[in-house]
């Protein structure tokens, strides 16, 4: 079993990038995991995933997220939602390919008013997918970045509901 973190930011090294490694040590650190981990960064492949033709890279990232235990998937908030390039991700992967995973959606945003964008949009992403998605969704405030109190909080809350529905994450 692995563990994935996709980040959805066009830009390499963004503040997304970084609350998004932060979520999955956090989960990663209570689960007391320690097999694979791996970290797709879309921004690297954005203009490969609107070419329909086969890529490697693509193809690589695909593999990585349809076959891992569990997946965190962040996304800067962008026009109340997650971006297009995590969108045309999203699209690449065949119906039902998270099924029996767990996924965990992540939205960075400047303003609390976006709060609700986690649980309204992006966890109904992941569910069409296929994937059990715990609890609550983890909606970061820029200015509360990487994370401190609110990721910690959210890591208690969802890491019971990812044992559960894994077991032990060997």
């Amino acid at each position: 079993m692995s563990i994935v973190t996709v980040i959805g930011n066009p830009r390499s090294g963004s503040r997304t990038y970084g609350a998004a490694v932060a979520a999955t040590d956090a989960i990663v650190d209570r689960l007391g995991y320690e097999g694979p981990r791996d970290v797709v960064d879309l921004s690297a492949l954005g203009p490969l995933l609107l070419d329909p033709g086969a890529h490697a890279g693509v193809e690589i990232a695909l593999e990585l997220v349809t076959g891992a235990a569990v997946a965190v998937f962040a996304s800067p908030t962008y026009k109340a939602t997650y971006t297009g390039l995590l969108k045309a991700f999203a699209d690449r992967l065949p119906p039902n390919a998270l099924a029996g995973q767990v996924a965990l959606p992540l939205l960075v945003m400047g303003h609390a008013r976006h709060a609700l964008a986690v649980e309204v949009h992006f966890r109904p992403l992941l569910t069409e997918l296929g994937a059990f998605v715990p609890t609550p969704g983890l909606a970061l405030l820029e200015s509360e970045l990487p994370g401190g109190e609110t990721l910690a909080r959210w890591a208690d809350l969802v890491t019971p509901q990812i044992a559960a529905r894994q077991g032990a994450l060997r």
